[in-house]
């Protein structure tokens, strides 16, 4: 069992960056598939991005491409998502992700997911 709790969410304003960060406890994740999804208000949860057991592999959504960069420090059992140049239609509630498989975007690939942490973007 692996529990993964999410924070460094906040408000920010456009153009502003924030770093999530997912800490996760119960068992080791470097044989996990980490990823982070985003559910906004009305909407089906969202892929943003994942990354490989070892980090040397990541896939990112088309809408955050560029612009976030997933990383994982497996002696600290941590997965962080970077976020630059943040718009409003990033606003949701961010859920990070852990997945059996190597690397992973389909949510159904995922096994264990945190509570999320809110990110609100104003223009």
């Amino acid at each position: 069992q692996v529990q993964l709790v999410e924070s460094g969410g906040g408000l920010v304003q456009a153009g502003d960056s924030l770093r999530l960060s997912c800490a996760a406890s119960g068992r080791t994740i470097s044989t996990y598939g980490m990823g982070w999804f985003r559910q906004a208000l009305g909407t089906e949860r969202e892929f943003v991005a994942a990354v490989s057991w070892r980090g040397g592999q990541t896939y990112y959504g088309d809408s955050v491409k560029g612009r976030f960069t997933i990383s994982r420090d497996n002696a600290k059992n941590t997965v962080y998502l970077q976020m630059n140049s943040l718009k409003p239609e990033d606003t949701a509630v961010y859920y990070c992700a852990a997945s059996l498989a190597v690397i992973a975007r389909e949510r159904s690939s995922y096994h264990y997911w945190g509570q999320g942490t809110q990110v609100t973007v104003s223009s």
